[in-house]
């Protein structure tokens, strides 16, 4: 019975230690998980500058001016990434196509 409260004391010690490295090693957790997300922004920035000296290069090419035959080309390139719907296309009598297959 004597030991006991110093028992106690030492228990409690190990259990404050015990926190204390749980809360620590969480910090670091979310320390790297900072670091990881900040490093992919990094990345999507980089990609997108790439993109736009892509679209850049892709308009200096067309002599600097955006034709409407790019246009349709960027349109065209586009319907590839658009689930699948019904797409109204206006001809040259500005009548859509009503029905065609793929």
């Amino acid at each position: 019975m004597m030991g006991l409260p110093a028992y106690s004391v030492w228990q409690q010690e190990m259990a404050g230690k015990a926190e204390f490295a749980k809360a620590e090693q969480n910090r670091r957790i979310k320390i790297e998980e900072a670091k990881a997300n900040l490093e992919a922004e990094k990345l999507n920035a980089q990609a997108e500058i790439e993109r736009a000296k892509g679209a850049a290069e892709a308009i200096r090419i067309e002599n600097g001016s955006i034709t409407p035959t790019y246009i349709q080309y960027l349109w065209v390139r586009q319907q590839g990434n658009i689930p699948e719907k019904v797409i109204y296309i206006p001809t040259e009598a500005n009548l859509p196509i009503l029905e065609a297959k793929k």
